[in-house]
């Protein structure tokens, strides 16, 4: 079985499951499932059910696809996502946005765990991403190209839709939160970065670090989706203080900020249909 028939497969479980065809898409990030308990009319779908969906094994990620209405507006969220530091190969990792793209939902949100690179983030900070810098050394596109997906050579230059941005940075404002905009540099893991490598990246213009997102972006984008993504600094990128980084400290910061991530993801997806976006 191809690749495509192996998402269109599992498009058609998913649609068979589903009671709504869902118009945003979101991806849950390391301890931020609470988004899913807001949904209504809920339908819950363990990854392993699913044909060809890979398993999420990391710390923090529930492994389940969660459909319904959030207000009225009808979504599926992943809760958990898949990294390539688990084994998977990029075209397992993108799995679910292909899935997303053929199912024809035109928005995708993600959110994620960083490390703060810039001197003006702390923990805490919630960073609405405008670009990005893929230190992964590999490309989800690589191989033969899908036609009917999208073009051999997408244009990555608005692949942080700026009406999204705009309208997220509004909702906030609604809520008197504070977001501010950066660029995510994405590397492999599952170690943490060095601090040359942090000071490098700092170099080069990035805000903040993680070791996923930029892979589902690049598919996301191939296949006309429009992406939103909020990353919440849950600690000091390495070498910024004399303490060692932990998966830990990771959880226990999303933990904390979760609450306002949750709501500023809320109260975005609520404006999306006034949004002409």
């Amino acid at each position: 079985m191809s690749y495509r028939e192996k998402v269109q497969k599992a498009k058609e479980f998913i649609i068979n499951r589903i009671r709504q065809r869902p118009e945003a898409a979101v991806v849950l990030g390391s301890g931020l499932g609470a988004f899913a308990g807001s949904i209504q009319e809920k339908v819950e779908i363990p990854y392993e059910e699913i044909p060809g969906w890979p398993s999420s094994t990391a710390p923090g990620h529930l492994g389940k696809l969660v459909s319904g209405i959030f207000g009225s507006t009808p979504v599926i969220v992943m809760q958990g996502r898949h990294h390539y530091y688990e084994g998977y190969s990029l075209p397992d990792v993108v799995f679910p946005v292909r899935v997303f793209g053929e199912m024809k939902i035109p928005y995708y949100f993600a959110t994620n765990a960083s490390g703060g690179i810039s001197h003006s983030l702390s923990p805490g900070d919630l960073v609405l991403i405008y670009d990005h810098i893929n230190f992964q050394g590999h490309n989800p596109l690589r191989g033969g190209n899908e036609d009917e997906w999208g073009p051999r050579f997408p244009d990555m230059t608005y692949a942080y839709d700026r009406k999204l941005i705009e309208l997220t940075e509004s909702a906030a404002s609604s809520l008197n939160m504070q977001v501010k905009r950066g660029v995510y540099a994405a590397f492999t893991g599952p170690s943490f970065e060095t601090p040359a490598e942090i000071r490098m990246l700092r170099i080069l213009g990035a805000d903040v670090v993680g070791m996923s997102t930029v892979p589902e972006v690049i598919a996301a984008r191939h296949m006309g989706m429009k992406i939103c993504v909020i990353s919440c600094v849950a600690n000091y990128a390495a070498g910024m203080t004399e303490a060692p980084l932990t998966h830990e400290e990771v959880l226990k910061e999303m933990d904390k900020a979760s609450g306002r991530l949750v709501g500023l993801l809320q109260a975005v997806i609520l404006r999306l249909r006034n949004a002409g976006s």
